[in-house]
């Protein structure tokens, strides 16, 4: 039998607008830096490479869905690259300062796309 939780939580992502969806994705690859930093920090190298492993597949997942007939589409794609240079030097030299670098700029984006979506459910309600 399935956890209710876990129907919950299945129904709510697919009733998720897409925006909603790239939201918590970002929330996601936050939370798995923070974890991942927490581990570095602990010495817990085996955890800091699984929580940096699941942020670069976030990150890739994050690109292979952007739209690209939109400019903006080539110029996240290199962000996402960026950002998963910077978590991968991380990883190889057990050291928190790339990662530390790029969860700002991954915030800054995530208050984007939620003012975004805000701004095209206002549209799309007057229009």
């Amino acid at each position: 039998m399935q956890n209710p939780y876990e129907k919950y939580r299945q129904q709510s992502v697919m009733t998720m607008t897409q925006g909603d969806m790239i939201s918590l994705l970002y929330s996601e690859l936050g939370d798995r830096l923070g974890k991942g930093l927490i581990c570095l920090e602990n010495k817990d190298y085996e955890g800091c490479n699984t929580a940096f492993k699941k942020a670069q597949e976030i990150l890739t997942h994050l690109t292979a869905t952007l739209d690209r007939k939109y400019e903006v589409a080539d110029k996240l794609a290199a962000l996402y690259d960026f950002f998963k240079y910077q978590i991968i030097q991380s990883n190889i030299r057990k050291e928190a300062g790339p990662v530390e670098e790029i969860l700002p700029m991954i915030k800054e984006l995530q208050e984007v796309f939620v003012q975004a979506d805000k701004q095209v459910r206002i549209e799309n309600s007057v229009g």
